[in-house]
């Protein structure tokens, strides 16, 4: 037992003197390439046990004989491990250049592919996240294009929007200025209109922002549905007399819910005039709202005969206002989109979808306990 300790102890001390110095060779070299890495980890394995072996064979006093035998068999050793680790260090050099070449293509903007070669499980697992990674991207880029777009398509609106109330505007404040209106009340009161109309649309762009911005701040308190929708159709109510549209409230439940009385009044307006605006005259806009497994169920339901079904994904996107003969005669565009940016803070969620006769539009809020 104390003979076989003695040959542990020297063999121990051989190979860790090797593992010392490969350790200090690979801290050398900690930035070469992973070739040279595993030839240093192959030679210090080869080198290990050679000086295990030489340090117990001095110490046992083998013969020179013996000792040359044990020798030439750890050079065949370490002629075999180098070769090997030279190969495989090429082959996992060579296929993360393959894979540094797939993603540099997609970091310029292209799609990422993944080397058709094999590779390790590691080199695998990073293609894979990079080519997850590469479709995240991709529909990243898709968005912001899309945004972009639809940017430009809001300032176009927003310009015209705004050239014809301002040349109004100005005609009249210069016929009121010349003496030349023939009646002077009727051109104070259409001032009046075009200002309250331009005054909407800057605040609706402000709203926008404030959203696109994450900047809205909500103050959340329990309010009935109820009541919510009565206000919302009593605000209502003077423009769909104008326009000779019914008002229906009938399918309201009392249903409790937790969101901002301010922004969630915003909700309905704005859902409420677009719905009175393009029902036709004689015909029913109905307000319903119910407790569902989803959460509390609001909906408003207009008569405007439905919307293309292609059209139907670009609803809430700023700026959209349909079909030429569907734009109402005012607006920019902006109410739907402000509505589903306050419902999303509030963790819901808008959806439209067509109905018989018309459409409607569903804002889906949290359920409130109690």
């Amino acid at each position: 037992m104390r003979d076989m300790l003695l040959i542990a102890l020297f063999a121990f001390l051989g190979a860790a003197s090797a593992g010392v110095l490969g350790a200090c060779v690979l801290l050398l070299i900690r930035r070469w390439s992973l070739t040279a890495h595993l030839a240093v980890v192959a030679g210090v394995a080869v080198a290990a046990m050679l000086a295990g072996t030489l340090a117990v064979a001095q110490a046992m006093f083998l013969s020179a004989h013996d000792l040359s035998v044990v020798t030439t068999v750890v050079a065949m050793a370490a002629v075999v491990s180098m070769v090997t680790a030279l190969l495989l260090g090429r082959w996992v050099v060579a296929r993360s250049r393959e894979l540094a070449l797939a993603a540099r293509s997609f970091g310029d903007g292209g799609d990422f592919a993944a080397p058709e070669r094999p590779s390790t499980a590691e080199l695998a697992a990073l293609s894979r996240e990079l080519e997850a990674t590469s479709v995240r991207l991709a529909e990243s880029r898709d968005r912001e294009r899309a945004l972009e777009s639809s940017r430009r398509e809001l300032v176009a609106w927003i310009s015209h929007d705004l050239r014809t109330p301002l040349a109004g505007l100005r005609a009249m404040a210069e016929a009121l200025e010349d003496g030349v209106a023939a009646e002077p009340d009727r051109y104070l009161r259409q001032i009046r209109t075009e200002v309250e109309r331009l005054n909407d649309m800057v605040g609706d762009l402000f709203e926008l922002s404030r959203i696109h911005a994450g900047t809205l701040t909500l103050s959340p308190s329990r309010i009935s549905l109820y009541d919510l929708i009565g206000d919302a159709l009593a605000g209502a109510d003077p423009l769909a007399r104008e326009h000779g549209v019914r008002l229906l409230g009938d399918g309201v439940e009392p249903v409790p819910v937790e969101v901002d009385g301010r922004e969630m009044s915003r909700v309905l307006g704005n859902l409420l005039v677009n719905a009175i605006r393009r029902t036709p005259a004689d015909g029913t806009v109905a307000v319903a709202a119910r407790r569902s497994d989803e959460g509390v169920v609001l909906s408003v339901t207009d008569g405007c005969g439905g919307i293309p079904e292609e059209d139907l994904p670009r609803v809430f996107d700023t700026g959209w206002r349909g079909t030429h003969a569907r734009t109402p005669p005012a607006g920019a565009g902006l109410g739907l989109a402000i509505v589903r940016g306050i419902v999303e803070a509030h963790r819901g969620s808008a959806t439209v979808r067509n109905v018989t006769g018309g459409c409607r539009f569903e804002v889906i809020l949290p359920a409130t306990e109690g």
